[in-house]
């Protein structure tokens, strides 16, 4: 008999009070591209590792989504400390994404991160983050107007380079592709274990793929935005979603 069921893809959840509760959240707007346009069905994975052992997740799971996130990596996590800035953090994220990335890698369980998501994956494999990336010389202002519309702040804002045979430029078909800009942190030092699928024109690295896995990549940028009508950037979600099924059917 044929398996019609969907793939189930795990989507790591942040963590925030909600007065006067705290809450295991996960953005609209991931959850509806990972459904309309990967095809695939997402389950919230909570931060709960000190109640749960992710091995139990990751056994009943076809793919792993990494969201972006309002929060930051501690830097802690890169023998840093925090900047003067008015960031939040959230430490069970951290936790969870980390475990998480290690144990899907050992698996090639495919994995897919997307603004916070590729920091996650970076500092999870021992890179590390530039904490303000407007602050460094050489490097462009990449933040989003806050007070303008959403539809300005996920507008396409500059072009990429997608590396020369790399992954993303077999799924995009195309050598540069204009991505939207919503970040003020950014990779540092790559991590182990990485090679850079993608560079803004200024130089700031801007997606990764990681090398053990089939499919394993991470883009600062923010695809999932109204991502059915984005024919570009649909296709890395549908590349995920076929991913996810290959997995499921062995």
């Amino acid at each position: 008999m044929s398996n019609n069921n969907k793939p189930l893809v795990g989507v790591i959840s942040d963590t925030q009070i909600i007065a006067p509760h705290l809450f295991h959240t996960a953005g609209d707007k991931y959850l509806r591209a990972l459904s309309q346009a990967a095809d695939v069905i997402p389950v919230i994975i909570p931060s709960l590792l000190s109640d749960q052992s992710i091995d139990q997740w990751l056994s009943r799971l076809d793919g792993v989504f990494l969201t972006g996130a309002y929060s930051m990596v501690d830097p802690a996590n890169y023998q840093e400390e925090k900047i003067d800035s008015a960031y939040s953090y959230d430490e069970l994220r951290d936790e969870t994404s980390f475990a998480t990335i290690r144990a899907v890698i050992d698996r090639n369980i495919p994995l897919l991160g997307v603004c916070r998501g590729l920091q996650d994956i970076n500092v999870a494999l021992g890179g590390s983050l530039h904490q303000a990336v407007q602050d460094v010389d050489g490097l462009n202002d990449h933040r989003e107007d806050k007070s303008a519309t959403l539809e300005e702040q996920y507008a396409d804002a500059h072009l990429v380079n997608l590396t020369e045979q790399g992954r993303l430029h077999t799924i995009y078909g195309t050598s540069q592709v204009k991505v939207n800009s919503l970040h003020s942190q950014g990779i540092h030092r790559v991590g182990k274990g990485l090679s850079v699928e993608a560079t803004a024109l200024d130089g700031l690295v801007e997606a990764v793929a990681i090398d053990a896995m089939d499919f394993g990549l991470a883009v600062q940028w923010h695809p999932e935005w109204q991502v059915t009508k984005n024919p570009v950037q649909k296709q890395l979600f549908e590349a995920f979603g076929d991913a996810c099924r290959t997995r499921q059917s062995k």
